[in-house]
């Protein structure tokens, strides 16, 4: 499979550049041209994938395009409007301008002439983002299962593979996937339905477990590795979707009861604790800090739902959790107020340098994606600043995040554009904490997004891949019990 995908950017990569007619008698203009993606003043790893793009305009029959660094250049001509770089040249040009900046020039043949357009620009950094990208692809809709499929991508190159398919899993819900450490051989995710269970990937074992017992809500749901990889830390939630019949949000989905608990997975025990099981509050969304020695989750006051759904707000908490003893603190402490922001926050993720906590602020609830006003923040943790991240964010939902292991680099799903797809972007942080204008996921066809009709949900960055595929899991989910924890 991962064959197929240079094959196809070789094949393509000829097509276009076979009877390419070269440029003459160019004009120079000030007119911009539209690209897809936007990937006009973005900042970029070295080793990312081939930045492919289309020129927009159906009216450009060929395209010359030249990359410019300080050490030396790249032309390339093309018929048709497709940009797509040969991978060798492109890495070769990578390679050659670390932390440098690229000069982009574009002339176009339009009816029969040729025009220069002004030119932009591609920042390179040195810092690498994770080479590996897995997220769920499903349609934006409603318990729309027909085809939902965990993937894997190299984001270097355009390879991917198949983690789990629901067609070999009798058309079950998956949902939830999360890497521990950043790293391919701590993972897990949930599968639903008969037969179901956490399905835990830790150093090349995979097991499948039945994360509840009597004093449990539910199943466990949202949750996050320590990182010693021992224990996770989950909600248990019972979930109701609602539907708005004027508003353009769609859909939401929220919590009549929510607890958190933390899982030992060498005993096969559950952990729970009063601080974090109130039936007065909604827990969740719990992560664990880089050290392991907090737990950072959300929390909201109950209130009568669906009616007073726009009066749910979580604030951001954390408690202390001793691994050695495996004992949860005894303080709570608020993190970011709900009242005083007048916002609702979700999905907290703590940076693996420990620096910053990347979190959703809504204007209410806990399902943002269909939320226009989602935004992402940044909060320091050493200082308690907070970046409202302007260059990060658009004018629809921006969430479902996570960190690259260097804390240089997250991932996000995203639906600027059509407001209907969520599509995957990838934004840097400097050492400043500033944070540069995000680009999409590379595609080997620069028209994929045009026509692919999936959604990329929760994207996760890790150093290596997941040691299994959807045949193996098949296997494994026939012919294997759920094993119980107490």
């Amino acid at each position: 499979m991962y064959k197929l995908s240079f094959l196809f950017v070789c094949i393509i990569f000829c097509l276009l550049t076979s009877c390419v007619p070269m440029p003459q008698n160019v004009i120079d203009t000030k007119e911009h041209i539209e690209i897809y993606p936007d990937y006009e003043e973005v900042t970029i790893p070295i080793n990312i994938a081939p930045l492919n793009f289309l020129i927009r305009d159906e009216s450009v029959d060929a395209v010359a395009i030249k990359v410019k660094g300080s050490k030396d250049s790249l032309t390339l001509h093309f018929k048709g409007r497709q940009i797509v770089f040969p991978l060798r040249k492109w890495k070769q040009l990578m390679d050659n301008h670390p932390d440098d900046t690229l000069t982009i020039s574009i002339i176009t043949r339009k009816n029969n002439r040729w025009l220069q357009h002004p030119s932009f620009h591609w920042n390179t950094v040195s810092d690498k983002i994770d080479p590996y990208l897995s997220y769920r692809l499903i349609e934006p809709g409603y318990e729309v299962w027909n085809r939902l499929q965990i993937k894997e991508r190299c984001i270097e190159n355009f390879d991917e593979k198949t983690l789990a398919d629901n067609k070999l899993l009798d058309g079950k819900c998956m949902n939830c996937h999360i890497y521990g450490n950043n790293q391919g051989n701590l993972s897990m995710f949930h599968l639903r339905g008969q037969n179901g269970g956490t399905i835990l990937n830790r150093n090349g074992d995979i097991r499948k477990l039945s994360l509840k017992n009597n004093e449990t809500i539910s199943a466990a749901i949202y949750g996050n590795f320590h990182p010693n990889g021992r224990y996770g830390i989950f909600s248990t939630n019972i979930i109701i979707p609602g539907f708005h019949t004027t508003d353009n949000k769609r859909l939401e989905v929220y919590d009549t009861e929510s607890d958190l608990v933390i899982v030992d997975f060498d005993k096969n025990e559950i952990i729970t604790s009063p601080l974090t099981s109130d039936s007065l509050s909604l827990e969740t969304f719990p992560v664990f800090s880089a050290d392991g020695q907090w737990v950072y989750f959300c929390t909201a006051p109950a209130v009568a739902l669906p009616d007073s759904i726009q009066h749910l707000r979580y604030s951001l908490c954390r408690i202390a959790f001793d691994a050695s003893s495996r004992q949860w603190g005894n303080q709570v402490d608020t993190v970011w107020n709900a009242s005083a922001e007048n916002g609702s926050v979700c999905h907290p993720k703590t940076s693996p340098n420990g620096k910053y906590l990347l979190y959703t602020v809504a204007d209410y609830g806990t399902f943002p994606i269909w939320h226009r006003e989602t935004d992402l923040q940044l909060m320091n943790l050493d200082t308690g600043e907070t970046n409202q991240l302007e260059k990060v964010n658009s004018n629809r939902s921006d969430t479902y995040h996570s960190w690259s292991s260097n804390s240089r680099w997250f991932a996000f799903a995203s639906k600027r554009g059509d407001g209907q797809y969520g599509r995957v972007y990838f934004a840097y942080i400097d050492e400043n904490g500033n944070a540069a204008k995000p680009f999409v996921l590379p595609q080997a066809n620069p028209e994929h997004d045009d026509l692919n009709l999936k959604s990329y949900n929760i994207p996760e960055l890790s150093i290596s891949q997941v040691p299994f595929d959807a045949n193996t899991l098949e296997l494994l989910i026939q012919q294997t019990p759920s094993e119980p924890f107490n």
